[in-house]
């Protein structure tokens, strides 16, 4: 079986899991796309690596683990509660300017859980287990930090509690389904860019990463990585909630198809840097970037 006739199966499969969460962050869709963009550019050596540290998952791609980390909700909930604060970072002191100390208590964010994972993603002393679990949760922190919503400076939990009525005909994901009638979904902000936006354009997913990935050449992604990028890619996102207008014009709470399709493409690009950010750290930390291992 080809890699691109697996890949369709593998993410197709992965749709067919039912939500098991509330919207934390790019949907099951999303985060699957930015694994699998991730998947088709790393090198040899961090593919067979990956290949052996997800041996025995029940979808051992990428794309297969992405929505792992928010799966804990329901597969262990003590587990979810303790890693809760890693999804997102939030800037007390307004602005985007983002403290570390104040903004990311002990590592506390989705910049220090990225941090901190990807160190023990690169350590082979450490058990498989872990690194194993490691490899999980920075799939999945890269996508989540590439969400606008996911690292801003507004009292409102990331727009969870900015609440929207949206018209559309996007079927909702079976956990909201209960808040749709006639047409009209009740959500908020943060759900609609984890979801809606993406799950409105009537694409295939492996079509919808083909396009995606489009942009990016072929093979491998050799550039390295800064020690910070994961700070930089917070303030990024965190820069774009205002300069694209993320927040309704006027204080709205009515949306209509007509803002997913102006955010899309933004979204879209958010999921394609993501996808080869991640090849990048995960070429740089467990592949022919890595530093040699010890005698």
């Amino acid at each position: 079986m080809t890699t691109r006739i697996r890949s369709r199966f593998l993410i197709a499969a992965l749709l067919c899991l039912g939500a098991t969460s509330t919207a934390l962050a790019w949907s099951r869709l999303g985060h699957a796309m930015v694994g699998e963009i991730a998947q088709r550019h790393l090198d040899p050596k961090a593919r067979a690596e990956v290949a052996a540290l997800l041996a025995g998952e029940p979808i051992p791609t990428l794309a297969g683990v992405a929505s792992w980390a928010d799966d804990l909700r329901s597969l262990d909930p003590d587990r979810f509660k303790a890693t809760s604060r890693w999804h997102y970072i939030n800037a007390r002191g307004g602005g985007c300017d983002f403290d570390l100390t104040r903004d990311c208590p002990d590592g506390n964010c989705v910049v220090g859980a990225i941090e901190k994972q990807l160190a023990i993603l690169g350590d082979r002393t450490q058990p498989l287990d872990a690194r194993r679990d490691a490899l999980k949760f920075v799939v999945h922190f890269v996508g989540d930090v590439h969400q606008p919503m996911h690292a801003g400076d507004r009292p409102d939990a990331g727009g969870n509690q900015y609440q929207i009525s949206l018209r559309t005909a996007v079927p909702p994901e079976p956990y909201a389904a209960k808040n749709y009638a006639n047409g009209v979904m009740g959500t908020n902000l943060h759900a609609i860019w984890d979801y809606y936006i993406l799950a409105s354009r009537p694409l295939p997913p492996l079509e919808y990463v083909n396009l995606l990935d489009k942009a990016l050449a072929p093979g491998p992604i050799t550039a390295s990585v800064a020690t910070d990028a994961p700070l930089a890619w917070a303030g990024e996102s965190c820069h774009l909630i205002d300069a694209k207008g993320l927040y309704p014009p006027g204080n709205k709470h009515v949306l209509t198809q007509d803002y997913l399709e102006q955010m899309r493409p933004l979204a879209e690009e958010r999921v394609r840097l993501a996808g080869e950010r991640l090849a990048e750290l995960l070429n740089q930390t467990i592949g022919e970037g890595a530093p040699a291992a010890a005698p």
